[in-house]
């Protein structure tokens, strides 16, 4: 079935490209809608099966190609409004719709990719494809966004490179030469120490560009503000946990040698500053859409601290991972009926959009109250399980440390939502004002549930996906 998936996606990406009729454009992008959720479903059903070597659906790949699934059928319905709604001439749209098929068949394989140098093959169509939407607009600062995009992650993807040659070369020392997860995780005690560091660092710090996590977090700021609303929602949530995903499956090969202790703190270190970094950005960014980029780097932060600690840390963090796509992916859809009111993405420019969009505020007010993990939100379970599992871990000054950014943040995060949500726009007028229809806000009222429905209520199979994504992980 991969195999199927993966020819017909690529197919329907191509005829995409080529074809210039609105009708034919839409037929073909139901048509891959239907083959991804046929895709996921059998996936489901197959749990732990291989197929064409170098991929297996195993529990992580499978709750992520889910919240993928989920995720993709507002982004083209939203995507399909954007596009209307601009009147984009035939061929930019048939490149917008073609690279976002091809990103969301990218990042799908990269979910099941069982071998880290396909991983790394995947990541890098992930980069290209990203690469045509966010240039979409074709201005200057679109064309400024997509280059330093392209040229970190290149930068990045450099590094996983040289970081894999490092893991060849000790996995050959060890009397083995397939590049696979579980022949590594096997391995893995018997990996020269030195290499196996080295390894890690060029690793971990090249696969941060997609993670939105210090030192490579630049890569996706630039990117998931020029590019259109619906495509950013797929940057700031799917594409983020690509970087989680191949990140995650090298950590749990380095959970099982010795320089686990080792790197856990390396990654300490950049959950740390990420935060940080997020914190002194919340307070000054005035651009809304830099705003949730940033507040994604937080927590992707949080989520790595729920990795270092251990423990209930391991099942919360894949569980973050999980809400924290559907709460951002929520926010910039939403971000584009804002931008179709008042023009503008800085928050000195808008105001009062409770008069204006009342469906879409409430969407705001809830999806701010998501992300900033207060109750009855999913995150605010997940966090607490991580800061749980940091006490429990004695890591009681980051614990502190960590609590005062967030709340920093917080304070960042609401003041410029209020603003947008309650006090009076300057300047702005009234006159020609699009209508909103509130049907548009359906999608992110869903995304929203499913989060705290899954947060207070999490159903059995979703538990035991979240158990068998961490079985590889001391306990």
């Amino acid at each position: 079935m991969t195999g199927i998936y993966l020819a017909g996606a690529f197919a329907i990406s191509g005829l995409l490209f080529f074809n210039r009729k609105k009708m034919l454009n839409d037929l073909l992008v139901c048509l891959f809608l239907l083959l991804q959720i046929s895709f996921t479903v059998y996936e489901y059903l197959h749990l732990n099966r291989t197929e064409l070597n170098y991929f297996t659906a195993d529990s992580l790949a499978v709750l992520l190609l889910i919240t993928l699934t989920i995720i993709s059928i507002p982004a083209m319905y939203h995507s399909n409004i954007f596009l209307s709604k601009n009147k984009d001439n035939p061929r930019h749209r048939a490149i917008y719709f073609a690279a976002t098929v091809a990103l969301l068949t990218a990042i799908s394989a990269a979910y099941l990719s069982n071998h880290i140098a396909v991983t790394w093959i995947f990541v890098e169509l992930t980069t290209l494809s990203a690469s045509a939407l966010i240039y979409h607009r074709r201005n200057n600062r679109s064309l400024e966004g997509t280059w330093k995009y392209v040229f970190v992650c290149a930068i990045s993807i450099t590094l996983v490179f040289i970081g894999i040659l490092f893991l060849s070369f000790t996995l050959q020392k060890a009397g083995a030469d397939d590049l696979s997860f579980a022949v590594l995780l096997k391995k893995a005690p018997e990996l020269n120490l030195f290499w196996l560091r080295l390894a890690f660092i060029f690793i971990f710090t090249g696969f941060t560009a997609k993670l939105g996590l210090v030192p490579m977090y630049t890569a996706g700021i630039d990117a998931k503000d020029k590019a259109p609303s619906p495509a950013g929602a797929l940057l700031s949530s799917v594409l983020m946990n690509v970087g989680f995903v191949a990140i995650f499956r090298f950590y749990a090969v380095i959970a099982n040698s010795p320089v686990h202790s080792w790197a856990s703190h390396v990654i300490l270190v950049a959950a740390i500053l990420s935060i940080f970094v997020a914190t002194v950005y919340m307070t000054k960014v005035k651009n809304i859409k830099r705003m949730f980029a940033y507040s994604s780097i937080e927590h992707m932060g949080i989520v790595m601290l729920g990795i270092v600690a251990g423990g209930i840390g391991y099942y919360a963090a894949i569980l973050h991972v999980v809400f924290h796509a559907f709460v951002k992916s929520s926010l910039f859809f939403q971000m584009g009926q804002v931008y179709r009111i008042y023009k503008s993405k800085s928050i000195y420019d808008v105001g009062n959009y409770f008069k204006y969009n009342l469906t879409g505020s409430i969407v705001i007010l809830l999806a701010f109250f998501s992300a900033t993990a207060m109750p009855p939100s999913g995150l605010f379970i997940s966090e607490f399980m991580i800061f749980r599992s940091l006490f429990e871990s004695n890591y009681l000054a980051v614990l502190v440390i960590v609590m005062l950014l967030l709340t920093v943040i917080i304070w960042a995060f609401g003041k410029n939502v209020f603003k947008l949500l309650f006090s009076p726009a300057i300047d702005f007028k009234e006159d020609g004002i699009e209508k909103i229809n509130p049907a548009e806000s359906m999608s992110q009222f869903i995304l929203l549930g499913l989060v705290v429905y899954l947060g207070l209520n999490p159903p059995q199979e979703f538990v035991n996906l979240i158990q068998g994504a961490i079985k590889n992980l001391p306990h």
